[in-house]
């Protein structure tokens, strides 16, 4: 996720479409905040580890 949503922003940045950045933007926070808790110890989803 972490990579979709660094993809998503360079292309809503790139192109000026501004809700693709938006979308990039969230699924970015998303994904660091997934890896986080991963990262924790904390089991996401049933699993102990996230990637």
């Amino acid at each position: 996720m972490i990579i979709l949503g660094i993809i998503l922003l360079v292309i809503g940045f790139v192109t000026g479409i501004a809700i693709v950045w938006s979308i990039g933007l969230i699924v970015l926070v998303i994904g660091l905040v997934l890896w986080l808790l991963g990262a924790l110890g904390h089991a996401v989803g049933g699993r102990r580890h996230y990637y």
